[in-house]
């Protein structure tokens, strides 16, 4: 009987870990999904394309991703910052050239996937990252001022001219609309205090329909969805290479956005789950199969979902299951609830994404870098200024060549210490020569701004007639660092200051070697240590019976 016991219960505890694991997924594939249908909704609408290719994104987005991808617990569908790229290639190109844009962008993100190049995305930088966030924020909020006044102004190609057309029409108002929204915001708002298993949006959405509906308000809904699951279709001028050229620009935009963004959410998903890590190659395949396939079930380009994903891992998800679940459920809500969805007042839409956009500002990105560095405040305000007036691809550009010529300062300004003399003279070195000797320690590897750093070193210590470089911690050394050097031996060479270096490392002298700069530089002014290089320059100078502390700092480091 205590065989038996034994026997089974590893097979009961797999069970119940099975059950647990499917309860888990099953509450928070319905969890996202209750989030994701008036966020899909809304995003639709901010995207200028009708309602339901929201949902019919969030339906086969959501099913492919999670089949297809690399991350268990990750949720796809339309997002904000999509909606942003997309409203200025419907309104410039229409919907069925944005089809064929968004087919050639998952091509472009799955070969980013076979070519192993998801790992990226970890190089952007935190201040471009908070900048284009924020700067989507803004363009968000202000892009839902038309549905907020309850206006009937055309979609403008660009955020600026629409907001202008916002506010210079502010005269015509539609007061009910303004009511409604500002009822969706404090919903969203307010109702967490109260549950938390229900979205505030969810609610503020029915109660702005329910009031608009009773008292047949004068406000613009989002009219009828089809009340059937999307179907397969075709894409117009699919075969048109002039059209595939055109839109090549917007395709590279889709792509990019859609990559960062899918993949710094699968990033934070990890940190919530202690189930299994995302791959990034495979995220980038599994969404790029996805925008493959959305187009032809009349759908838009999706990405992964930061507040869908963490609601669905916070109820409980954590398999690919529970994207499967999302994307079947919300297809259950069109087959029944479609007829109802067409009296959502589009004013109930703009209170939902304002207070998304609100949400989405990283206020603690702000005041960290505020406190931090000026320098990097500075590269996220400009990355959020170009977002804004500009556009998404061309903000991660300029932030990151911001952000990699101050990281290429920062390394130039960081690399090279001073050594004080009081650490690197043994005893009895003879005052004078103490002032003609520099000692300078190298940290991590060289780069092209050094050599200026010394030009200026000269100019302002003309008495120094040895410059010792201690290079023990320098593992590796490029191109650039080389002709640096070589730079710095002529620039000493002509003020009559002698190079000495210390510490070589294998790699460094080999490369040093190869290129015949050691031969230059000459074999004599290279040292093991520091005490060495000082001992050798005057025979006044008696070696000390045990190294000075600037060797001794390189021993123990």
């Amino acid at each position: 009987m205590a065989i038996s016991n034994i026997l089974e219960e590893p097979q009961l505890l797999r069970l119940n870990r099975w059950f647990s694991g499917l309860r888990g997924d099953l509450t928070g594939g319905l969890t996202a999904a209750v989030v994701a249908l008036p966020l899909a909704l809304a995003f639709a609408v901010a995207s200028g394309v009708e309602p339901k290719a929201g949902l019919y994104t969030a339906i086969v987005a959501g099913i492919v991703a999670a089949i297809f991808g690399g991350s268990p617990v990750q949720i796809t569908g339309p997002t904000g910052a999509m909606a942003v790229v997309l409203v200025g290639i419907v309104a410039k190109y229409g919907l069925e050239k944005v089809w064929i844009a968004g087919v050639m962008a998952g091509i472009i993100q799955i070969a980013l996937g076979v070519a192993k190049l998801g790992q990226l995305v970890k190089f952007i930088p935190y201040p471009v990252t908070a900048g284009f966030t924020n700067g989507i924020a803004v363009i968000i909020f202000c892009g839902q001022l038309n549905n907020f006044f309850g206006l009937r102004i055309p979609r403008s190609e660009h955020f600026l001219p629409g907001l202008w057309q916002s506010l210079t029409h502010v005269e015509a108002l539609n007061w009910a609309a303004v009511g409604l929204a500002t009822l969706v915001m404090t919903a969203n708002i307010l109702w967490p205090r109260i549950n938390t298993t229900i979205p505030g949006s969810l609610v503020g959405l029915v109660l702005a329909t329910g009031i608009a509906t009773y008292f047949h308000l004068d406000v613009p809904t989002i009219g009828s969805i089809p009340q059937s699951l999307p179907m397969p279709q075709g894409i117009p001028h699919w075969n048109d290479f002039s059209v595939i050229r055109e839109l090549i620009n917007p395709a590279l935009a889709l792509a990019a956005l859609g990559s960062i963004e899918s993949l710094l959410s699968a990033v934070v998903a990890d940190g919530m789950t202690v189930s299994e890590k995302h791959n990034s190659d495979r995220e980038l395949i599994g969404q790029g199969l996805a925008n493959i396939i959305i187009p032809f079930f009349g759908g838009i380009p999706a990405t992964g979902a930061i507040a869908r994903t963490a609601v669905n891992v916070r109820s409980g998800g954590k398999t690919r299951l529970s994207g499967v679940i999302h994307g079947v459920a919300l297809a259950i809500i069109v087959l029944t609830l479609a007829p109802l969805a067409a009296q959502i007042p589009l004013a109930a839409l703009a209170g939902i994404l304002m207070v998304v956009s609100v949400r989405m500002i990283e206020w603690e990105a702000i005041g960290l870098l505020m406190r931090a560095t000026y320098s990097d405040f500075a590269v996220m305000i400009l990355t959020w200024l170009v977002t804004i007036l500009f556009d998404l691809v061309l903000a991660v550009e300029v932030g990151l060549i911001a952000a990699g010529a101050l990281f290429i300062k920062r390394m130039s300004d960081l690399s090279l210490v001073k050594i004080p003399e009081t650490e690197v003279f043994p005893p009895g070195t003879p005052l004078e020569l103490g002032k003609e000797i520099a000692v300078y320690r190298v940290d991590g590897p060289v780069f092209f701004g050094a050599a200026e750093r010394f030009a200026t070193f000269l100019r302002d210590e003309p008495e120094v007639k040895y410059l010792i470089l201690r290079l023990r911690f320098v593992p590796n050394m490029d191109t650039t660092g080389l002709v640096a050097l070589e730079d710095i031996y002529h620039d000493l060479e002509r003020h009559n200051c002698r190079l000495i270096l210390t510490g070589l490392q294998p790699e460094v002298k080999q490369l040093l070697e190869r290129t015949g700069l050691l031969k230059t530089i000459g074999l004599s002014n290279c040292f093991e240590t520091t005490t060495d290089a000082i001992c050798s320059i005057s025979p006044q100078i008696q070696r000390c019976s045990q190294p000075v502390a600037a060797d001794l700092k390189e021993l123990n480091d």
